[in-house]
């Protein structure tokens, strides 16, 4: 039998030439001998798979995560997986049905019947394992649709009965919330970052326990991309009377927000009089302006967690390993549900699920406002680090489910990719952190009614170490890089007695680029005068950089020890005579 100049195989298994066409369209019709038009049929196909291969090669990870957020590429890859679908079944059914035209070896009628029977169920089989696959990626594409509309849609109500809104948000003490004197105003257009200017975005965690909705970490992430530097600025949530910057809120609440910082958000979100957006997005827009104003930057976007999808998405990414530089202990810890547990987290590298990395950020007890905040942006920090992509998308059900519910921002999808890019330049190890708390940066009040415990803003020290944040002197840069090169082990022990005394100067050698802890551990010796640097084991010999990067911060000589017990290579032992030192130092 021909077709065209093709001589057609008969006999052959109608099964074999779907199963072969579900491979690769076009396989089967090879098997049967009619190979041009299996190449017509297979030749679409080739080309698009090496068009999209050659895009491919050129992008990582990150690019494929920008990229499949944007709405268009979602439908793309419906419309693609659909038209797909179509093709490859017509190809299946094509070269069955010719593979039954051509015929077998002559049988009864009763033995005929059967073998259709059989060769339908098998094309039927064929049909359905194929289509399982392609119903797979319409399952994901829409999964990974609904997530990013959760994402990138601040009025999306992804959940019903939680996320952002103000009915059930929390007040300060002495903080009234009239009712709103107008209707909703629209909120301004935000002009996309164009790739040049330094970013600056405000990242949120938020507790929404109870129907609340407080801000409580607040760090404005500020990116050079010209230089590749990074520098976070964090305000405490007990910080009050930060300026209102000028326009309509300044009619609504005067020159200062006199309220927690943390309760902004749900003051602002029921003033329509006072800020641009609605309901959903007013609180944000008020956070931005007023953060920025303090800071004197332009704070373009935010990105914001609530604290109990926080938990589910660490988890869904198998954990973080994190460095725990101070101890923390605290033994009224609030475990949720009115309960309280003791918890204790000990120094040196610790991996956490997304409840022990939530208790380590929030701990408020045994340490200071700067070493709350200082956890808070290494748990960032770590989980930037170590994002594994291969867990991500084994967990990718769940991973999507959390963040759909606990992730907003008004970044536009458009600039995503640009911004992936910019993040994947960023070397983790040389961000720096500014912490805004007493008593160099704010004036701490213990208690003072109504509002209890309050800080207040020293504001010019405030905007002069943002704005000098930048101005880092290129020969610091690569002696920090030298340093982190060298990987030392640093334990700073506190023989001053001074609180947190220990925390800070670890934090501060961090910052120089010496991996630092402070582990709860007291000193041989206490009531010393100088400083005293041990190194241990011909550490001051086999680290040179970092026995005189110690010498110099200190200024005084390392003491060479051998103890074959001793697990780092230096401690330092502070003493009355130690220097105050905070990163980065105090401008």
């Amino acid at each position: 039998m021909q077709a065209g100049h093709e001589t057609l195989l008969r006999g052959r298994s109608p099964f074999v030439a779907a199963f072969l066409s579900l491979l690769f369209p076009g396989l089967g019709h090879a098997y049967l001998g009619a190979y041009r038009r299996g190449l017509g049929i297979a030749a679409p196909l080739l080309l698009i798979t090496a068009l999209l291969a050659g895009f491919a090669v050129r992008m990582d990870t990150l690019d494929f995560a920008g990229l499949a957020v944007q709405g268009w590429f979602q439908v793309a890859l419906f419309v693609g997986n659909l038209v797909l679908l179509v093709y490859r079944a017509w190809a299946i059914v094509d070269a069955w049905s010719i593979a039954r035209a051509l015929g077998g070896p002559a049988m009864s009628r009763a033995a005929a019947r059967q073998a259709a029977v059989v060769s339908v169920a098998g094309l039927a089989a064929v049909l359905l394992v194929m289509s399982g696959a392609h119903l797979a990626v319409a399952r994901y594409d829409l999964l990974l649709s609904g997530t990013a509309s959760c994402i990138f849609d601040p009025e999306a109500a992804c959940e019903p009965g939680s996320g952002p809104g103000p009915s059930g948000a929390s007040l300060e003490p002495g903080v009234s919330l009239p009712p709103s004197l107008g209707p909703d105003a629209s909120g301004s257009d935000i002009p996309p970052w164009d790739g040049k200017e330094r970013l600056n975005v405000l990242l949120i965690g938020a507790d929404e326990q109870g129907g609340a909705h407080n801000t409580d970490t607040l760090i404005t992430v500020s990116i050079d991309p010209a230089t590749n530097q990074v520098v976070m600025f964090q305000l405490p949530r007990d910080t009050v009377d930060v300026p209102i910057p000028p326009g309509p809120a300044r009619n609504v609440y005067g020159s200062v927000y006199g309220g927690k910082i943390n309760s902004l958000w749900v003051s602002a979100s029921q003033r329509s009089d006072a800020w641009p957006g609605s309901r959903a997005t007013r609180g944000y827009n008020a956070l931005k302006a007023t953060l920025g104003h303090l800071y004197g930057l332009d704070i373009k976007y935010y990105v914001e967690v609530n604290f109990d999808g926080f938990k589910k998405v660490v988890d869904a990414l198998g954990g973080v390993t994190i460095n725990v530089q101070v101890p923390v202990l605290d033994d009224n810890f609030p475990a949720g549900g009115g309960h309280r547990e003791r918890l204790f987290i000990p120094a040196g590298n610790q991996h956490m699920t997304g409840a022990e990395a939530l208790a380590y950020a929030r701990s408020r007890k045994s340490t200071s406002d700067f070493e709350r905040g200082a956890r808070q942006q290494r748990v960032i920090v770590s989980l930037r680090e170590q994002l594994d992509i291969g867990q991500a998308l084994k967990n990718i059900d769940v991973l999507a489910a959390a963040v759909g519910q606990s992730v907003r921002t008004d970044i536009p999808r458009e600039v995503v990719p640009q911004l992936l890019g910019l993040a994947n330049r960023i070397d983790t190890r040389s961000i720096r952190s500014v912490i805004f708390t007493p008593p160099f940066y704010q004036n701490e009040c213990l208690s003072c009614p109504p509002r209890g415990y309050i800080i207040q803003p020293r504001v010019e020290r405030i905007r002069t170490a943002v704005s000098e944040a930048f101005n880092v002197d290129p020969n610091f840069a690569e002696a920090r890089d030298a340093l982190l090169a060298e990987g030392a082990e640093v334990w700073v022990l506190n023989g001053s007695g001074r609180q947190g005394e220990a925390g800070r100067l670890s934090e501060y050698l961090s910052y120089l680029g010496i991996s630092a802890s402070a582990p709860n551990q007291k000193p041989d010796v206490s009531g010393l005068r100088a400083t005293t640097i041990r190194a241990y084991n011909g550490a001051e010999t086999s680290l040179p950089l970092t026995t005189e990067a110690l010498q110099l911060v200190f200024g005084v000589e390392v003491t060479p020890v051998t103890h074959a017990g001793v697990r780092v290579d230096f401690t330092v032992i502070t003493g009355d005579a130690t220097p105050e030192l905070t990163p980065p130092p105090a401008p």
